[in-house]
């Protein structure tokens, strides 16, 4: 089965900012992280499946899923519920991340009908490795950029680096990268509010459009990162959110019908 073609960038077909919720699996369940330790992790839900359906049906047109298992083993683990996500949903836009480090990877979860692939640790470790697979896969490949003031932190979060996010972003950028993720670790999980100020300064160094990550609270939250995409060079094209919609701190229908 042939991979999805790209899909097209429109203004006229995507709302200001994508409402992207988060389903991270571990063990095939539904958890999230504190600021990726997983000794702080919160377990939602045993069916991966019949979430990814709800938040289709709550108007949900794209997904953000994480391999943690993949993340911290280096090498995909839960390749049969993502690809169970992707079959049921085949109008829905899938990005992944977690254990993408090779081209046989990347190739079996876009054959299996995943949109985007998320590079990450692999990104940091072998940046060579993206320009490679921008031209493997030209219009599948994003990278995943996760910092602590400033800094880069690859492998699951354990590790932080001496390399700003910035330098990174704008090495990728030049690679033809579809978008930067951008997860603020500090912020990740807490519920306290989006780190704004960084995220605007990336989406301002780069004209690639950036998806923001971490600390989504509220509709305040998303008030303030469409307020913000509209006044940087790159765009902010969409926010990622998954302890607040699992906890009801936000409305994802309500959130997405302010970015229509």
């Amino acid at each position: 089965m042939p991979c999805r073609p790209p899909r097209a960038r429109s203004k006229l077909q995507t709302p200001r900012l994508q409402i992207i919720p988060a389903i991270d699996f571990k063990a095939g369940k539904v958890v999230n992280l504190k600021q990726g330790q997983l000794d702080k992790m919160t377990t939602y839900s045993d069916d991966p499946v019949a979430m990814a359906a709800h938040f289709v049906s709550q108007g949900a047109q794209r997904l953000h899923l994480v391999d943690l298992d993949g993340a911290f083993e280096g090498k995909p683990v839960n390749h049969e519920l993502i690809a169970a996500i992707a079959g049921n949903h085949p109008d829905l836009i899938v990005q992944l991340g977690g254990g993408i480090r090779t081209a046989e990877t990347i190739e079996h979860y876009l054959t299996a009908g995943v949109d985007y692939v998320i590079i990450g640790t692999k990104a940091v470790e072998e940046p060579e490795f993206v320009g490679a697979m921008c031209q493997q896969f030209p219009g599948h490949i994003m990278v995943g950029l996760d910092g602590l003031h400033g800094m880069v932190a690859k492998n699951g979060w354990k590790e932080v680096t001496e390399i700003s996010v910035k330098s990174l972003a704008l090495l990728f950028e030049a690679d033809g990268i579809e978008a930067i993720v951008y997860t603020d670790i500090g912020k990740d999980g807490m519920m306290g509010g989006v780190n704004l100020p960084a995220t605007k300064d990336l989406a301002n160094t780069l004209a690639t459009p950036v998806i923001a990550s971490g600390g989504v609270t509220d509709i305040k939250d998303i008030e303030a990162l469409l307020d913000a995409g509209q006044k940087v060079r790159g765009g902010i094209i969409g926010v990622i959110t998954g302890r607040a919609v699992y906890e009801g701190t936000l409305d994802l229908s309500e959130a997405i019908e302010l970015c229509r």
